[in-house]
């Protein structure tokens, strides 16, 4: 891991850094084909970062059709394992390579500590790729019990023309969990970013192709959903989408399969997630500091965030209070400063959705334990909000922002019914002393993840997603995203 750079030399390497700004497509950077841009910002100070090609359906044709071509000549599907993992290597040290520069374009594209990104988000990303990388060689196919008057093998091959539609709050990290397996498989790609953080995805594909990704394989195709995304989920070329974000545009992309070629979609989605805390807790301190960082890391732009607290009415003063002193070593403020561990809201859009929750919490006279404020239009306060019902917008939608919900209960099977009390699926904590109440609590709380005495969402070994309205169809990382990205085909061989 890189070490951190001072204020100083992260706001110079800012001031050289010339970012990308054209679609890639066929291996090669190119204008949007109608000519239209749109402006990305840094959203901590509202600078101009770079106009970016505004590609739309036109573009998305020709970037299939380059990804296409390559997938069917076989310049990189028909690679055999051994060469793949040697190209994506190459890739994976590339990006190593260029750690400060990746970090910095995150941290202003983003809003994102620079800090953040650069210990955890640029790793990650690297970690991925080079996970999926070794693991193309060690994934074995299968033979049938069909005895001795057939052999029968059961094969994965890669399934053609992928779509990737990238969320906002972790561009890097998202990115890699996607084209890791994806290409892994010998899939040919085309990326769709989110409009408000573009500017890695380019650089990324620039080093992709400087690691020896064929032209045609890697496409990126920046734009808004409706133009670009859209045309993604219906094109009759692509045979699978992968989308992460939310759960009202994952029914679009269902949607979109259903009117063209029933191409295969997988969805992670969102989450409104509880951290459910026993009175038989052995460390509370510990416990509160897991709960601190999952509820504000990335400012709670996280899908993960644990945003509900439901804990029991014993220990909940005792467990705010150190909350509340955790929270004073989450530095507020400049991204690019490595001091600070939290940025800015991603745009003023966003930010104005997360102010109205505190409006919110005002008008209903709730609670505000700690935070509540805002500054200089970009920031929020990590905020607690104690007191919140179950029928509370608090409670019940998904904020994406750094404001924790607080809920008593008296037994654990009122904490379980809390904790399920929700449309999402995604992921949940569970803290207690007791061995039984872990497993039931582990067990009975519907989520894709469950942590007991920690916050996280696993490792690149472990899949990542969610029950109910909060994924569909699949899993990110571990050996399981790469069944997503195959098809199983038969062969029967008559030996009689």
């Amino acid at each position: 891991m890189a070490e951190l750079l001072s204020k100083a030399e992260y706001v110079a390497l800012a001031a050289k850094l010339q970012p990308r700004n054209q679609a890639f497509i066929d291996g090669e950077f190119r204008d949007a084909i109608g000519g239209r841009t749109f402006v990305t910002t840094n959203p901590a100070t509202g600078e101009k970062l770079a106009e970016v090609a505004a590609c739309d359906v036109q573009d998305v044709n020709v970037a299939v059709a380059a990804a296409k071509a390559a997938f069917e000549d076989g310049r990189w599907s028909a690679l055999t394992p051994g060469a793949r993992k040697k190209v994506l290597l190459k890739f994976a040290q590339l990006l190593e390579d260029n750690t400060h520069e990746l970090a910095v374009l995150e941290a202003l594209d983003s809003g994102k500590p620079v800090s953040e990104c650069q210990n955890v988000d640029v790793p990650e990303t690297i970690h991925t790729l080079r996970w999926h990388a070794e693991l193309i060689d060690k994934i074995y196919d299968a033979t049938a019990p069909t005895g001795s008057a057939a052999v029968t093998l059961v094969v994965r091959e890669a399934i053609g023309v992928v779509g990737l539609v990238l969320p906002w709050n972790f561009p890097l990290l998202m990115l890699a969990w996607k084209i890791g397996p994806s290409l892994a498989a010998g899939c040919s790609i085309v990326v769709k970013p989110a409009k408000e953080t573009t500017l890695t995805a380019l650089r990324v594909a620039e080093l992709a192709h400087e690691a020896g990704i064929p032209a045609g394989v890697f496409n990126i195709v920046p734009g808004g959903g409706r133009e670009a995304g859209e045309a993604i989920g219906r094109h009759m070329d692509v045979a699978m989408v992968s989308f992460t974000g939310s759960t009202d545009t994952g029914r679009l992309f269902l949607k979109y399969a259903s009117e063209s070629n029933l191409k295969r979609v997988v969805l992670e989605l969102g989450g409104k997630n509880p951290a459910v805390v026993m009175n038989d807790c052995e460390d509370l301190d510990s416990v509160a500091r897991f709960v601190t960082a999952g509820a504000f890391w990335n400012m709670g732009e996280n899908c993960s965030a644990s945003s509900r607290l439901i804990v029991h009415k014993d220990v909940k003063d005792e467990l705010l209070s150190l909350i509340s002193k955790h929270v004073k070593d989450w530095k507020l403020g400049d991204p690019l400063d490595p001091d600070n561990r939290l940025g800015a809201m991603v745009s003023k859009a966003h930010f104005d959705k997360v102010r109205s929750y505190l409006e919110y919490a005002a008008e209903q006279k709730l609670s505000v334990a700690l935070g509540g404020e805002t500054r200089d239009g970009v920031y929020v306060q990590p905020t607690i909000v104690d007191g919140v019902a179950r029928d509370s917008r608090l409670f019940v939608e998904e904020i994406f922002g750094p404001v924790l919900s607080v809920t008593t209960f008296d037994t654990i099977d009122e904490a379980i019914t809390l904790a399920n009390d929700t449309i999402y699926g995604l992921a949940a904590s569970a803290y207690t002393g007791s061995l039984r109440n872990a497993l039931r609590l582990s067990r009975e709380i519907r989520a894709g993840v469950v942590t007991v005495n920690c916050f996280g969402e696993g490792d690149a070994s472990t899949p990542f997603g969610g029950y109910k309205e909060s994924g569909f169809g699949g899993r990110d990382k571990s050996i399981w995203a790469h069944d997503q990205y195959t098809e199983l085909k038969t062969i029967w061989i008559d030996a009689s």
